[in-house]
């Protein structure tokens, strides 16, 4: 199984607007962030997680031309507002995405995009072709992966986090229940969001991500959903051993 980062930054991407800080002008590539998402590809399926807000230009950058599943994490723009570049994968492909998300996540967006999902209101033509499934916290399986959603709590809101065979993926996280911890002990990669450096309300400081991962005992991790704050090649050289920073574009081997 391999993970592509098809973006490792915060909500309003690095560099973000209007901003002249040294990282937002940094000419270091890996301090240029799309919005986070990922790519599971395993023998030829693709589930991609979340369709942020970059989704176009992430899958031109990456040569991407098919994705078999999505899983979504939450409803915030982000991670979902690119939603509709995946008509382009129906059109060509000929194919029908089936999305997965808890209970709220699906209603959001069937609400947000009622256009794709409500016949009475569909008009013309070129709408994404999908289907929504609601998860709860059993594992399922997507082409030859087994995937466990994971209840993650992001400010005043649970969201999903994945646990992906030995692999997990949690993003936009400020606190992790207790059972879902049991569920993340020992892992051979943790992907965990570290915002940046000050106390935030809906997710994890730098500090805060140490001292979960220092719990975890994953054998590798890997920061993403990271602000302006942090320059990619400062920062590496101040992270523990076995801990680095994701950036755009990043495989690796799970």
């Amino acid at each position: 199984m391999n993970i592509l980062f098809l973006g490792s930054g915060t909500s309003t991407g690095i560099p973000s607007l209007c901003c002249d800080c040294s990282v937002c002008r940094s000419d270091n590539i890996k301090n240029k962030r799309l919005r986070s998402s990922i790519l599971v590809r395993n023998k030829g399926n693709h589930i991609l997680i979340d369709t942020s807000t970059d989704l176009r230009q992430q899958c031109l950058t990456n040569n991407i031309t098919h994705i078999n599943q999505v899983l979504y994490t939450h409803h915030h723009a982000d991670h979902l507002h690119g939603i509709d570049e995946l008509r382009s994968f129906n059109h060509f492909n000929k194919v029908v995405i089936p999305c997965y998300g808890n209970k709220d996540t699906i209603h959001e967006i069937k609400k947000k995009f009622n256009y794709i999902f409500d016949k009475t209101t569909q008009v013309g033509g070129g709408l994404p072709k999908l289907t929504l499934n609601v998860v709860d916290y059993e594992s399922f399986n997507l082409g030859g992966v087994s995937i466990t959603p994971l209840d993650i709590i992001h400010g005043k809101i649970h969201i999903l986090g994945y646990k992906l065979n030995k692999c997990a993926y949690i993003t936009d996280c400020s606190e992790i229940p207790r059972e879902s911890k049991n569920q993340l002990q020992n892992l051979d990669t943790l992907i965990l969001n570290a915002l940046g450096f000050d106390p935030h309300p809906t997710h994890f400081s730098l500090s805060q991500a140490l001292t979960t991962v220092e719990e975890l005992k994953p054998k590798r991790t890997i920061l993403t959903h990271i602000n302006h704050k942090f320059d990619h090649s400062k920062i590496s050289l101040e992270l523990p051993m076995g801990v680095e920073l994701a950036y755009d574009g990043m495989a690796v081997e799970c």
